[in-house]
Formats: structure tokens, sequence, C-alpha cells
């Protein structure tokens, strides 16, 4: 789609905001307090609110893109949403010191796509129930799942930031990503081509047919890695990992800072939800020799998300570089604390049920503070993770709310 005059103005006006707000003297000091969180010498707990539900915030005309150009739309995105969380729930968010470009890459995807029917939904509201058809049934379906091809356009690439640098010219600096964060949750992939149900009676009935899917996606997930590496494709600079931010020493030092878009430069990020309803020894028969064998490619792992881990921790200690751990709502929080040790973080995950209905300020202050005095009372370093937000009632007000609540625990 053709670019217009209008198009650059609406970027570099909002180009200019992000800027007032990404230089300012605190972005320093809350990178000083993440740094000092990831390298196990917490200073305090560190707070973030993300997965927000942005379609019910749409009457506020600040976050109504403008731009028709795909590409610049997710760019102009990507400035309103950083401008309104920062103006309105900012917490410990980090905003880097320039514009992130990025790499024009396509991926061919593993050779099957999910058959999906969604069951339930409300007008406005982008929850909804889903129906996953099993694509592979038989032992023979398993060759369905190919490795991805992934290529990089180099020239579009080169004129997107050829585009950019004018744009910004005089406003910002510009960085282009490494392009790619790996997801491992490959069970995640496998539940919608399979159906959770279908692959529980599998772990009883046919467990060696599952082991030949798990290899078989396992392979495709490496070999993607490996192409990123090939290509230099892998982002070295993105500052979260599953909604952590990720400064360190060793691989983000500051903005910017990455040390080369190779895979032992980058973190990665693990989970295996359906295993929350499943036995420890199962999961660790099923997930941890696969999740093992990918995450030795990379610097660092985040690992889980709304799955339970307090019951399993032993076997997610052991994962190669892993360094996060999420407490779900649906972990027992006192039983993680105590087993999850000083030299990994416990990434709470708070019940974002607290937001979805009337918000009650002293039950999410006992909430968050249930939290702080298990981790303190066993030497853990802790983060605070606000996710999942399926809805705030179209209240925005109520983030706010919850994010100075979460500020006064954590610097209590």
């Amino acid at each position: 789609m053709p670019f217009t005059p209008g198009d650059r103005e609406i970027l570099r006006q909002l180009a200019t905001k992000y800027m007032e707000y990404a230089t300012l003297p605190v972005q320093a000091e809350k990178i000083r307090l993440w740094k000092a969180l990831n390298r196990g010498q917490m200073e305090r707990p560190m707070v973030v609110i993300d997965q927000i539900p942005w379609y019910e915030l749409d009457s506020d005309s600040s976050l109504i893109c403008q731009v028709k150009d795909p590409m610049w739309r997710g760019v102009e995105e990507r400035l309103r949403r950083a401008i309104y969380q920062w103006e309105h729930f900012p917490v410990d968010m980090v905003l880097d010191p320039f514009i992130t470009i990025p790499k024009s890459i396509s991926n061919t995807g593993i050779g099957i796509k999910a058959e999906v029917e969604r069951l339930a939904s409300e007008p406005g509201n982008e929850t909804y129930s889903q129906h996953y058809e099993n694509l592979i049934p038989e032992p023979e379906d398993v060759e369905k799942i190919k490795d991805p091809v992934i290529t990089h356009n180099e020239e579009e690439s080169r004129l997107w930031m050829q585009e950019a640098a004018e744009i910004f010219q005089g406003i910002a600096p510009v960085r282009q990503s490494g392009g790619i964060q790996f997801h491992l949750g490959v069970w995640d992939t496998l539940s919608t081509l399979m159906g959770v149900q279908n692959i529980y009676y599998d772990f009883l009935d046919r467990p060696e047919f599952l082991h030949a899917c798990m290899e078989r996606i396992t392979q495709s997930t490496i070999s993607a890695i490996e192409q990123c590496n090939r290509q230099h494709l892998h982002d070295d600079i993105i500052n979260t990992c599953h909604c952590s931010y990720i400064y360190t020493d060793e691989l983000l030092p500051g903005p910017g800072e990455g040390k080369g878009p190779d895979s032992k430069n980058c973190w990665a990020f693990g989970l295996a939800q359906l295993f929350s309803s499943v036995a420890p020894e199962t999961m660790a028969e099923f997930e941890f020799p696969y999740i093992n064998r990918m995450a030795e490619y990379f610097g660092s792992i985040y690992y889980g998300c709304c799955d339970r881990l307090d019951d399993r921790l032993s076997y997610v200690k052991a994962i190669p570089n892993v360094k996060k751990v999420s407490c779900s709502p649906w972990s027992d929080r006192d039983n993680f604390a105590a087993q999850i040790g000083s030299e990994l973080i416990m990434s709470n995950k708070p019940t974002p049920a607290l937001v979805a209905e009337e918000l009650d300020p002293e039950e999410v202050r006992k909430d968050l503070q249930h939290t702080y005095q298990a981790a303190k009372a066993n030497g853990v370093n802790l983060e605070y993770i606000l996710k999942d937000i399926s809805t705030v009632q179209r209240d925005p007000q109520r983030l706010t709310q919850w994010a100075e609540i979460a500020m006064g625990v954590a610097q209590q």
C-alpha cells in the first residue's frame, strides 16, 4: 500500500512522544533493578502488566491506528500502545530509546494447520472456546509435520530500514531486530493439531505414538532454530521474553546491546500447559526429554505459563539454561517458593480474575502480599507479571489501580 506524507507525520508525532518517555532517567534505573533481579540479587520484586485486552480500550482515540501499510501500521500500533501503557500503568516497564523495525521474514510453517471450530463468542468480546479436529489420528500421519522453511527477504528489510531512517530522522535512532524469538511450547502446537482430550487418551493407550509425534515436532523446531542461526535471524535485542524483562550482563546489558543474532545469545520460552492435569512423572516422560534438547540451543530460558509447576519443580530446574519459572494462579505459591531456590526467579502470575470484576483493593493487596511473604521467607527472587487479562469490563482504570497497589507492595 502507498505510504503517504500523512502517514509519515503520524509516525513522527508518535515517535516524538515515545522518545520523551524512553529517554527519561527512570528508564536506566528500571534496567538496573531488572539486572539485579536477573542476576539473583533482587533489590525489590519487579512488576509487569502485559497481554492487555486492547480491544476493550478501543474507545480511546489515542489507540486508534490510521496508517494503512501493514508493516508501518504495526510500528504505529506498538508506539501507540507503549505510550498509552506508560501514561496509565507503567509499573516496571522499560522503553528502549530507539524505534525498532522488524526484518522481512517468511516462514512456511510445519506443513499442517489446525482446523478450528469456535464454540462460543460474545459480540465485542475476543474470548471464545474452540474445538480442534484431530489431524494426526494414526502413526502414518506424524509425517504431516514438516520442517519449516525460513527465508529472509534482505532487500525488503533494507528498504524498511531506509524508510525508517528518513521517517524518524532527527527524532529517534532506528534499530532492526534480529527477527525471531522462539516459542518452544510445542505441546501447545500439538494440542491444536490433535485436541487435548485425544492426547490424554493416548497417554494411556498409545504412549509410543505420542513420543513419535514429539520427536517429529521437536526435530522440526530444531531445524527452524538452526536455520535462524545460519541466517542470523534470532532476536538478540528484544528486551522481554514471555512478558518478562531480560536485561542481563551476559546477554543484554543495556538497550539494544545484544551479543549477536545467534540462539546462544538469546532467550527462548517453553511451556506445556496440558500437563497440569497429569502426574509430574508423566510430564517427566513426555515433556522434559524434548524441551531439554531445544533449550540447549539458547542462552537463557523462561519456562512455564498458566500451568501448575510447584509439584514438579525438580524436573523444571534441570532444564538447560533455565532462569525464570512461572508460578501461575494454579500453583501453590508457598510450596513453589519453598522449592524454587535462590538461583532461579519466581515469576508469579497474579490472578487476572481480580481485575475482571469490580476491583477490591484489599483483595488485590492481600493476594500480592501472600506471594511476597512466601518469597521473602525462602530467600527467593520474585517478579509479578499480571497477564492473560481477558477482560477489564472496558474499565482500564482497574489496571491503573492494580498497578498502584502492586508497586506499593513491591516497594514496601
